[in-house]
């Protein structure tokens, strides 16, 4: 099987929830069980991808070039749909995980903020490239470093001992020192996105450590609230209120396809880097992902991340 890892690049709010909760917020973002990281589930982008992708013919060689990437569509769900000549999709669509968080900022209206930790699972992810993404250094609590002390929009009092970021209710000591590792990040990160989105990136990327990240994906998301309309008054529906929670817009995500040759001949093979290639379709896909998608919520930039890229190449 090939792998090929991909950055999703939200445009706009992005509410991938697990349903009602009983909790403060009624609509909650989807996290990861053990470590409470906000992710995409892999189902939810697959879905969309086959949907975005399918072709206008029900018949003919599109149509079974889609479903021996995607796999055939079951008329009935669950092994009650089983049918003679049946076969698996090539296509494997991993989660993608949080890396970097868009907070507001006292200095630079926002910094897009991530941690050791992500930068770490990230480079996981990224197998055989991962040598292009050097290892940051941990830093201690309550601390924030950057690329350069100095070229980042971010810092108050960039230049001076007491230099520092306030992230919402955060105000954090800057170390002085410029950090090379976090730069290459930076650069490669940058690389990923369209030209003249790259200084939106290059100037804002903030390291804190974990602890401080952790906080951050629980409180620093964008919570809504909204209210139902009673059609007959004009007038705001009776226990109609709720509140939703969405990864702000520019929040930046990681994760890996996966794909083997399509195990359906018709009408011909196709290798894992074709099928991967079907997937990804053209730099910068944009879809729409999870719900509230008639209030504007979801849309999101779909990019392959390759060597070239990671030299800031495209």
């Amino acid at each position: 099987m090939e792998s090929r890892p991909y950055l999703l690049h939200a445009l706009s709010p992005l509410h991938v929830g697990t349903g009602q909760s009983v909790g403060v917020i009624d609509l909650p973002l989807a996290r990861m069980k053990a470590t409470g990281i906000p992710f995409v589930p892999g189902s939810s982008l697959k879905g969309v991808l086959r949907e975005l992708l399918r072709p206008r013919e029900e018949a003919g060689d599109a149509k079974n070039l889609h479903d021996a990437v995607f796999g055939p569509r079951r008329l009935t769900a669950g092994p009650a749909g089983d049918e003679p000549g049946d076969y698996a999709g090539a296509l494997v669509v991993g989660d993608a995980r949080l890396l970097a968080l868009p907070v507001r900022s006292f200095v630079g209206t926002f910094a897009l903020v991530t941690s050791p930790l992500l930068l770490a699972l990230a480079r996981r992810d990224l197998g055989e490239t991962a040598g292009a993404w050097p290892k940051v250094e941990p830093l201690g609590k309550l601390g924030a470093r950057v690329a350069s002390v100095k070229g980042n929009s971010v810092v108050y009092g960039a230049g001076t001992p007491s230099a520092r970021v306030y992230l919402e209710d955060l105000d954090l000591p800057v170390e002085p020192k410029d950090d090379a590792a976090l730069a290459a990040w930076a650069q490669g990160l940058c690389g990923l996105l369209p030209e003249p989105e790259r200084d939106l990136l290059a100037e804002r990327l903030v390291l804190v450590d974990d602890e401080t990240m952790s906080f951050l994906w629980e409180t620093a998301t964008q919570v809504d609230t909204r209210v139902s309309i009673d059609p007959v008054t004009g007038t705001a529906a009776p226990g109609q209120l709720w509140t939703e929670e969405s990864l702000p817009a520019e929040t930046l995500l990681v994760g890996v396809l996966g794909a083997t040759g399509t195990f359906n001949k018709a009408p011909r093979k196709l290798t894992a880097d074709e099928v991967l290639g079907e997937a990804l379709g053209g730099e910068g896909t944009v879809l729409q992902l999870g719900g509230k998608a008639t209030v504007g919520r979801g849309r999101c930039r779909l990019l392959g991340w390759t060597m070239a890229s990671t030299r800031g190449g495209r």
